[in-house]
């Protein structure tokens, strides 16, 4: 179990004048040694904590929460070692799970959590459930209680604010998750003026996940967040995008080549290569693209 230190300061009483045999201390000499300890106190109030998360060993986080969002779709809350825990994972970064197929097979899967580390005392992520995924088993038949083997962070993008003047998206399925944690730390961060600009491309609309919470960013910051649904078995009544993303839907959704500008991809394999061809025909250049 993980034990979380903190650093204690001793209390002092001192009377003044202060007296001690063969010692005569003047008053600035009393004065810088309150502002030693006020440094000190400043230093390791102030620190970041220290997250949960060991980049080498597995480590097991008790399920607490398991709420079904779709009919394959779980949302599953995991506790840290206390109520004021950090996760300890960089934005743009994942970790590492650790389950058992239906064969009894150990399975490592990645997976983006879609807490940040001002969320304390838990860590959260959305899954789908393929019928026939082997990690998805693992999940489906997770009851809370279980733990979880988690080991992180991984990943090539650690965001730092302001790296970027804006972002376009391109997301499919499950690959919103990366976008989502990215998307929201910007969002919440007051001194990030980043915008972001997200298609997210699904099969049906039951498919799309955390709907809610994109459209909820769109509405409470309509100038720097915009999202745009693609289905390719979209409802009758459906504005949004049909088919496939299209580099048509790119150039006309996400922000245009630039220096400062940088285009992310996340999603099945085929699509990625797609958008990636989409992409260099629309002149982003390579330093302008990066893939989770």
């Amino acid at each position: 179990m993980w034990k979380m230190t903190s650093t204690l300061l001793p209390t002092f009483r001192v009377t003044w004048p202060l007296k001690t045999p063969g010692i005569e201390l003047s008053g600035f000499a009393v004065g810088l040694a309150a502002v030693g300890l006020a440094a000190v106190y400043f230093f390791y109030g102030r620190r970041k904590p220290k997250g949960c998360l060991d980049p080498e060993r597995f480590q097991d986080f008790k399920l607490v929460q398991k709420t079904r969002i779709s009919h394959n779709v779980g949302r599953f809350r995991f506790a840290l070692p206390t109520p004021t825990s950090v996760f300890g994972l960089p934005v743009g970064q994942h970790i590492i799970c650790r389950g058992k197929d239906d064969q009894g097979a150990e399975v490592i899967r990645p997976y983006t959590p879609i807490t940040l580390d001002s969320d304390v005392g838990f860590y959260e992520l959305v899954v789908k459930m393929y019928p026939k995924g082997q990690m998805s088993h693992h999940f489906r038949k997770m009851r809370e209680g279980d733990t979880l083997a988690v080991k992180g962070p991984r990943g090539r993008l650690i965001y730092k604010p302001g790296q970027a003047k804006a972002f376009g998206m391109l997301a499919g399925g499950t690959g919103i998750t990366p976008m989502f944690q990215l998307t929201r730390a910007i969002l919440e961060n007051p001194k990030d003026k980043t915008n972001v600009h997200l298609i997210y491309a699904n099969i049906s609309y039951d498919d799309i996940l955390l709907k809610d919470e994109l459209d909820g960013f769109a509405r409470k910051f309509p100038n720097r967040f915009k999202v745009f649904y693609v289905l390719s078995q979209p409802p009758e009544a459906w504005n949004g995008g049909i088919g496939h993303i299209s580099k048509e839907m790119i150039e006309k959704h996400c922000p245009a080549p630039a220096p400062d500008i940088q285009i992310l991809r996340c999603g099945p394999p085929g699509m990625n290569k797609a958008m990636a061809g989409h992409l260099v025909a629309l002149g982003y250049t390579p330093q302008m693209q990066f893939e989770f």
